[in-house]
């Protein structure tokens, strides 16, 4: 099993970017595919970004490509998410999620198993 935690939400300006961390505990991390999801208020939970167990299999939103880049570092235990270019409908608050399977890159949220409990991205205009 893995506990989740994510950090480096805040208060940015339209144009502006963040980073945003999830670290993980537990020794199977590098066995876990992981995902970023958002959850604006009175919307659904979205699929943002997901990557493979390795880092070498990723995919984003249409909504984020270009701006967005995910990564890890399976030494650290921890997976990044670079926002770049950050848009005010780009505000919500920010999950990772953590697959068992590994191999894929899971957009739907039902596909994880682990859950971090949220970031709040905020951008203004």
């Amino acid at each position: 099993q893995v506990q989740l935690g994510e950090s480096g939400g805040g208060l940015v300006q339209a144009g502006g970017s963040l980073r945003l961390s999830c670290a993980a505990s537990g020794r199977t991390f590098s066995n876990y595919a992981m995902g970023w999801f958002r959850q604006a208020p009175g919307k659904e939970r979205e699929f943002v970004a997901a990557i493979s167990s390795s880092g070498g299999k990723t995919v984003y939103a249409d909504s984020v490509k270009g701006r967005f880049t995910i990564s890890r570092d399976n030494d650290k235990k921890t997976m990044y998410l670079q926002m770049n270019s950050l848009k005010p409908e780009d505000t919500a608050l920010y999950y990772c999620a953590g697959d068992r399977r590994g191999a894929g890159v899971a957009t739907q949220a039902y596909e994880y198993d682990y859950w971090g409990q949220g970031t709040q991205v905020t951008v203004s205009s």
